[in-house]
């Protein structure tokens, strides 16, 4: 049975890529800092083992702060030694923080390279040596294409999710010999979150469902490692090329297309571009 870890599973995409790597027969090992359930903000890693185990999977709660190394360390290692291996390691954990320089104390620009940025490399850091044992495996950013373009205005932000599609890419320049994969993925249209919901991004109109990204990793993972390692991709051309064209099942609100987004969750220019590739009214 092959083995995956996923940072952030207590609720939101990572759940849904837990639930999703779950539902195709893989142990999961949810990491996550939530264990206690709040009202405020729904869903732990108890709450998810409990679903993938319903699924017919055994599976391993995992505490987990990825700004403590340490921590990431001991988690990687407790999910070798229930199941014995890993195959899959996903950097889904992220902190969100969309400013210009001025209105981002450096105490923000810490927090988010250190959960982001630096979480994605402590994970690749402790993945890596067991990823290679098994022969082979993938390893995962949910993060976006790198553009210089994209910076003003969440300068520290993007410093921290391009840093985390760089691991990604240096996972793949280091490891094509170990026939381990690295790859970003990234969605171009908002995704309903505790992130969206909390900070206010639009609503169900313009939102798709997480599975949307669950369904894309699943694409990638479930191939040989080096079929896509060195690239950023985005959720729905990951589905496009695994043949995927209708992506009415994922919407929010049934009667609303979400439009596309950049990959830095702006309106591309124009405004009026659909997810499925038609113009919006």
């Amino acid at each position: 049975m092959k083995v995956a870890i996923i940072t952030g599973a207590s609720r939101g995409i990572g759940k849904s890529i837990a639930l999703r790597l779950a539902g195709e027969g893989y142990a999961v090992v949810a990491a996550a800092k939530t264990t206690e359930a709040d009202p405020r903000l729904p869903g732990t890693i108890h709450d998810t083992v409990r679903e993938c185990e319903a699924l017919g999977v055994p599976a391993l709660a995992v505490k987990m702060d990825v700004r403590d190394a340490a921590q990431v360390e001991a988690g990687v290692a407790a999910a070798v030694e229930r199941f014995g291996r890993l195959d899959v390691a996903v950097h889904n954990a992220g902190a969100l923080w969309w400013k210009p320089i001025l209105e981002t104390p450096v105490r923000k620009y810490d927090l988010v390279n250190e959960v982001n940025a630096r979480g994605a490399y402590a994970l690749a850091y402790s993945a890596l040596p067991h990823l290679i044992k098994a022969g082979g495996g993938h390893f995962v950013t949910l993060s976006p294409p790198v553009s210089l373009d994209a910076l003003g205005g969440k300068c520290g932000y993007l410093i921290s999710k391009f840093g985390m599609t760089m691991v990604a890419l240096g996972v793949a320049a280091e490891h094509r010999k170990d026939n381990v994969a690295g790859v970003a993925l990234w969605p171009e249209t908002a995704i309903e979150t505790a992130a969206t919901i909390n900070f206010g991004l639009g609503g169900p109109s313009v939102w798709y469902k997480a599975e949307i990204v669950a369904d894309a990793l699943w694409e990638i993972v479930k191939r040989p490692p080096l079929e896509h390692t060195g690239r950023a991709l985005l959720v729905l051309d990951a589905l496009r090329e695994a043949g995927v064209s209708d992506f009415t099942k994922y919407r929010c609100d049934p009667n609303s297309e979400p439009p596309i987004l950049d990959v830095y969750g702006l309106p591309r220019a124009g405004g009026n571009e659909r997810a499925d590739g038609k113009t919006r009214a």
